[in-house]
């Protein structure tokens, strides 16, 4: 009897943990699928939540852009979602059944969303047929997804609390990066990132360039992004930034995606 045959391989014998190993592959370049591609997250509490007198209008310049540029428009899910997670977890939910609850509303917008690109060629596009995308670009559709990644259940545990850690912006540069896209732009209902909640204290300056460290240095209490993009950004291999810009503001996206000054950049 032969010896059982093994298949040849530069990872035969390997854990998988070895810190060798991951140095090795570091300067590995991986294939960009789309790298002309725009991921523009609308917020569902800074935009789509404000109705037609800020989606309209909106969506006339997202579907216009797209007809220049190649985009991918995310959505947010709102006040909805703030509904839920205080529905959830005052009944004690676990982190991951919040992450699934959340989900379906930002799925909610992204049908609207959809509908009101239809003009232009929105096109919905679930978590799962994100691979679908060159083609639907070629056909010049414009793509339309939910932001809430698709941990689910399996949502990773927070640090603090319940509230799952991973959301719509985070999903946003998740796509981005998988994607290879060239920009990561998130559309707020304020002018960038603020040392403060400008609503808050209105004498808050606002930030236009920061890198990621020295944004978790800063350690801020609170901020206009999710907390974990700059944890998963320090660790991209694509997507080197992130900007965030007023959706209130007509121009501000086309402007983003040109590379413009508008807003705040954060940098790797």
């Amino acid at each position: 009897m032969t010896g059982r045959h093994e298949i040849q391989s530069h990872l035969k014998g390997e854990t998988l943990v070895r810190k060798g190993l991951m140095r090795r592959h570091a300067e590995t370049t991986t294939l960009r699928l789309v790298p002309d591609l725009n991921v523009i997250k609308i917020g569902g509490h800074g935009i789509i939540d404000y109705g037609r007198e800020v989606v309209f209008p909106l969506m006339e310049e997202i579907g216009t852009l797209s007809q220049q540029q190649k985009v991918l428009v995310v959505t947010g899910g709102g006040v909805r979602v703030r509904h839920i997670l205080d529905i959830g977890i005052d009944l004690g939910m676990p982190t991951g059944v919040l992450a699934e609850l959340a989900s379906k509303i930002s799925e909610q917008n992204a049908e609207i969303v959809t509908l009101l690109l239809s003009k232009w060629g929105g096109t919905r596009v679930k978590t799962g047929d994100l691979l679908e995308l060159p083609t639907l670009l070629h056909l010049n559709l414009l793509p339309v997804i939910h932001g809430t990644p698709p941990y689910g259940l399996y949502e990773h545990p927070p640090e603090t609390g319940l509230i799952p850690p991973h959301r719509t912006d985070t999903g946003a540069l998740l796509m981005a990066e998988v994607l290879g896209a060239k920009s990561c732009i998130l559309v707020k209902n304020v002018d960038g990132l603020y040392t403060e909640d400008p609503r808050v204290n209105p004498k808050a300056e606002l930030i236009e360039e920061i890198t990621v460290e020295e944004l978790i240095k800063l350690d801020m209490e609170d901020m206009v992004l999710e907390r974990k993009m700059l944890y998963l950004l320090r660790d991209t291999t694509n997507v080197k930034e992130i900007r965030i810009v007023n959706g209130h503001q007509r121009g501000n996206i086309a402007k983003a995606s040109r590379g413009e000054k508008v807003g705040t950049v954060i940098r790797v």
